[in-house]
């Protein structure tokens, strides 16, 4: 459970460091001088940057272990951050968040497959996932607007090199705050360790259908335009704070469906079907302006990623051995990297033309049609 608890801090502070930017990352690019679909470029080459790095860490995680790429990620992305608040034009911007998309990469492939080893049973595991959607939401409840009143208060500059300083810390910490070879040995004479294997036994005889990895591609292809087009909206295009509060009513929504153990009784594969199904309709009304207000929209979306996210972690790990664990989640931080690379270059090319929002709704239900129904009674059990 302590090395639960370590996880959970080491994923805090990246994922607030990370969500205390998308509400400024479009302003401050603006600020260099960079165009609409510049901006888009920017924020998605740190997600094309994640695949090279996720393809390394699947492999090296489980070869190697988790504590290694965890600390390095965290230090480097520090690193990185404090040259950020130094540059002077939106092409430098885009290299340093090409570096940080690559360095970052390992991040979160290490954390889960950690997290998935500690489980003793498949239940067991499921809270272990749900746990992990729910640091993330409280960290991105509250960084945005967090982010927003730093740039606000401080500038760009102080803003970045607080952060940067913030993953720095965290990652020297994580160097005595945990032990990974104490507990790979212990895990071997302990008395879930044959629990485990029979797990694993049975997980061998399923697989992870690849179209499955539509859906979290076209999940983070949705957030991404979201995280794009949400600063540059009429409603929040003056004011970097109002963009951070509206950011933290898509997190307040997550975390509401998140406290709600009980959902976690259904299925994680109905779960992740209603889920983005509902997403889907819901960028579908933005994009036809319905009459729900924006704040409400923003909370309802957060509400359907606080089913999604944690089912979809929690499938994965059902269908895979411990000793894949690396490799799987490597391949979902692949799918979500791509997605998040397409999302807000597609928004900055044709937002003109069509709203974002629509883009949305059509990778979501393009996602949704192209899951494998034919494995449908081998998913739904899980």
């Amino acid at each position: 459970m302590k090395t639960a608890i370590w996880l959970y801090l080491f994923m805090f502070v990246a994922f607030f460091d990370l969500h205390a930017q998308y509400p400024i990352l479009s302003p401050f690019a603006l600020s260099l001088g960079a165009a609409p679909s510049f901006i888009g470029f920017i924020l998605g080459m740190y997600s094309i940057t994640h695949i090279p790095g996720n393809l390394i860490a699947g492999y090296a995680v489980d070869r190697y272990g988790s504590k290694r790429f965890i600390i390095i990620s965290l230090i480097l992305g520090g690193i990185i951050l404090l040259f950020q608040s130094h540059v002077t034009n939106p092409w430098q911007l885009l290299c340093l968040r090409s570096i940080s998309g690559f360095v970052l990469a390992f991040l979160s492939p290490s954390c889960l497959a950690w997290l998935a080893k500690l489980a003793k049973n498949r239940t067991h595991q499921g809270k272990l996932m749900a746990g992990n959607g729910l640091i993330h939401t409280l960290a991105s409840v509250v960084s945005p607007a967090a982010g927003a009143l730093l740039v606000a208060k401080l500038g760009f500059t102080l803003s970045f090199t607080i952060l940067g300083w913030g993953l720095i810390a965290t990652g020297l910490l994580a160097i005595f705050g945990i032990k990974e070879t104490t507990y790979l040995l212990n895990l071997k004479n302990s008395p879930t360790a044959l629990e485990q294997q029979e797990a694993d036994e049975l997980q061998n005889h399923a697989s992870v259908p690849w179209l499955f990895f539509g859906i979290p591609l076209a999940l983070s292809c949705s957030q991404g335009i979201l995280f794009f087009e949400l600063p540059l909206m009429q409603v929040t295009q003056h004011s970097i704070l109002t963009s951070g509060i509206l950011f933290s009513l898509v997190s307040l929504g997550a975390l509401l469906t998140l406290s709600m153990f009980f959902l976690n009784r259904f299925a994680a594969f109905l779960r992740i079907v209603y889920g983005c199904l509902a997403l889907a309709l819901i960028f579908f009304g933005m994009a036809v302006h319905w009459l729900i207000p924006l704040s409400v929209s923003l909370f309802m979306i957060g509400m359907s990623k606080g089913v999604i996210y944690p089912a979809i972690a929690t499938l994965l790990a059902g269908l895979t051995g411990s000793g894949r664990y690396g490799r799987i989640f490597s391949l979902l931080s692949i799918a979500y990297s791509i997605g998040a690379f397409i999302g807000p270059v597609a928004a900055g090319q044709l937002r003109m033309g069509t709203s974002p929002f629509f883009l949305a709704f059509i990778a979501l239900m393009l996602g949704l049609i192209a899951l494998p129904i034919h494995k449908y009674r081998m998913l739904v059990s899980i």
